[in-house]
């Protein structure tokens, strides 16, 4: 798994925890729901720390909260 698809899925488990749609996330955010929907494109390579910081503020959480999820534990490496 790559860092793109872990923050989605990390994303989707927090939405389905507390129970609110990918809307709902965009207006806690403050973010467009385009910006929260792009996440989940697989054609779209990246997501911005800023962007997921965002996203950390509207759960209310912290970054390190936010990354301490074992999906990251043991991403692909991803040089090319």
């Amino acid at each position: 798994m790559y860092v793109k698809e872990a923050t989605a899925k990390r994303i989707e488990m927090l939405c389905k925890e507390r129970g609110i749609t990918y809307n709902e996330l965009a207006n806690l955010c403050g973010v467009t729901p385009s910006t929260i929907y792009s996440i989940f494109d697989t054609k779209r390579k990246n997501i911005t720390l800023s962007t997921v910081k965002k996203i950390c503020d509207g759960f209310e959480i912290t970054l390190s909260e936010f990354f301490s999820s074992s999906l990251f534990n043991e991403l692909e490496q991803e040089i090319e």
